[in-house]
């Protein structure tokens, strides 16, 4: 089958995702072949391919065709539900794959599960890439930000494909070869934090603005559409303002995320990042609040029965007496607070990189990975920009925070970040994740924390040992035999 008509790629899993980046592909002037195990998939994608402008789609109904269907060597995209599914399609395919070809998993898969299947596919002689994904179906099929981790010879192999596929920017394609073993898998998944953070974060803006400042959802929509004009300005942003703009069309009456029930859905890649931050010390205050967040909502039943209960032990709700609120200062504040708890969230998922890069060996360009969020991505805004600048300016940079822009910023916010969280505490209202980035700002900031109390306390009950601030050493003290001794 070597012939002119061979695809120049491949790819096997149908689901939304796999239809628009097959679709993206083959826009792009790639022929491309496509397979599913479920046959009416292909015959969608192909039916697709032809309604989008007779697009170079050729639909493939068994492993053997499909393999045989693209030009040496070979590059197959996956797309199917991360676990077992990607073992089983990688067994069918490889069953007629030859040494040099290669396999790109574009799924969220745990960076380990990667890393055993590079090692899987080398001793077949095949390279293997673990590509994070971001963008949602409107990425995959206009432009999304690619992260590949793995086999370089694979990503030079593909290049001018994802780079003509990806997102564009004014610096470049939003998709960087990210480096060794499941690097790529790993970036995509600490993205997929900051997401969990960024979303939280907002939906604690709204409760404000909703519950504290009485605003509607017009009101709301507007405020959101003019915050995606600043420094806010992101796909996050600008979605929470088309969201408060639609009707309830079942009822007729009101916006449509009113009737929307307060339990929030989570696919793991939060729950990683956090566990990832702790086994490497890396504090992850707001992504870990987000993650809570998430759990607590899921409490549905639990929380309706609790709040019946308090009402009855007396607890007034302070949430929905607004009283006098300069509106204009209150949606200022939450604008400073917002900006603030945000930059503090991608703070901390640049560290867990770093750290995790360290450990691994992988060489991560913190830089490189602000720039190539900077579209495509679930996660774009304009201050990854400056985040990119940032990382150019000093690579070492220890925290963001202290980054001499962001550091400046942090400081003129501060202000009104502490009254966004005071008055919400003070009404009642959680705000876990602004609470988790001031908490987080505040404990960064000070050269001197209570954790001197901390470990006297080890050495007391653990004799856990301490080091003293004015000489060299490990030392231990008897510590309830002199407080003995200082009660006589």
């Amino acid at each position: 089958m070597e012939s002119a008509a061979l695809s120049q790629i491949g790819l096997a899993g149908l689901a939304v995702m796999g239809q628009n980046l097959a679709l993206n592909i083959a826009e792009k002037g790639f022929p491309i072949s496509v397979y599913n195990r479920t046959t009416s998939k292909v015959d969608e994608t192909l039916d697709r391919a032809h309604r989008e402008g007779n697009l170079p789609l050729s639909g493939q109904y068994n492993p053997r065709d499909f393999v045989l269907s693209i030009k040496k060597p070979r590059s197959v995209i996956i797309l199917v539900k991360a676990g077992a599914p990607v073992d089983q399609t990688i067994a069918a395919l490889a069953a007629h794959m030859e040494p040099g070809d290669t396999i790109i998993d574009g799924g969220n898969e745990w960076y380990e599960d990667t890393e055993r299947r590079i090692s899987e596919a080398s001793n077949k002689g095949l390279l293997y890439l673990g590509m994070g994904v971001s963008g949602g179906e409107d990425g995959a099929r206009n432009g999304p930000s690619l992260m590949p981790g793995g086999s370089h010879e694979a990503y030079l192999n593909i290049r001018n494909i994802l780079e003509k596929v990806a997102a564009q920017v004014d610096d470049g394609p939003c998709v960087a070869y990210i480096g060794e073993g499941g690097s790529g898998n790993f970036v995509k998944m600490v993205h997929n934090g900051i997401e969990y953070g960024d979303m939280q974060l907002i939906s604690e803006a709204y409760d404000v603005l909703k519950n504290v400042g009485g605003l509607g959802n017009d009101d709301l929509a507007g405020i959101f559409e003019e915050w995606n004009r600043g420094e806010l300005e992101s796909f996050l942003i600008e979605i929470t303002s088309d969201i408060f703009r639609v009707k309830d069309e079942e009822t007729g009456n009101g916006g449509l995320v009113d009737k929307i029930l307060d339990k929030t859905g989570m696919k793991g890649t939060g729950k990683w990042t956090v566990q990832q931050a702790a086994e490497l010390s890396i504090a992850a205050p707001t992504i870990a609040a987000s993650l809570d967040s998430r759990y607590m909502s899921g409490l549905k039943e639990e929380r309706v029965a609790a709040s019946e209960i308090f009402k009855k032990e007396g607890l007034k709700e302070d949430i929905n007496n607004v009283g006098v609120v300069d509106k204009k200062r209150l949606i200022d504040d939450v604008r400073q607070a917002l900006y603030a708890s945000k930059i503090c969230s991608y703070a901390q998922g640049m560290n867990l990189l770093r750290a995790k890069s360290v450990e691994k060996g992988w060489n991560l360009n913190l830089g490189e990975l602000a720039r190539i969020w900077k579209g495509g991505c679930i996660i774009r805004a304009v201050f990854l920009d400056r985040i990119k600048q940032a990382y150019q300016r000093n690579p070492g940079l220890a925290n963001l925070l202290v980054d001499p822009e962001f550091a400046r910023e942090m400081v003129q916010r501060q202000a009104a970040w502490r009254r966004v969280v005071g008055l919400a505490i003070q009404k009642g209202i959680s705000v876990p994740g602004m609470s988790a980035s001031l908490q987080y700002f505040d404990t960064y900031r000070r050269g001197r924390l209570p954790a001197n109390l901390v470990q006297a306390q080890r050495d007391y009950f653990g004799a856990h040992t301490y080091e003293r601030i004015d000489c060299p050493g490990s030392f231990h003290t008897e510590w309830s035999k002199l407080a003995r001794k200082a009660r006589v």
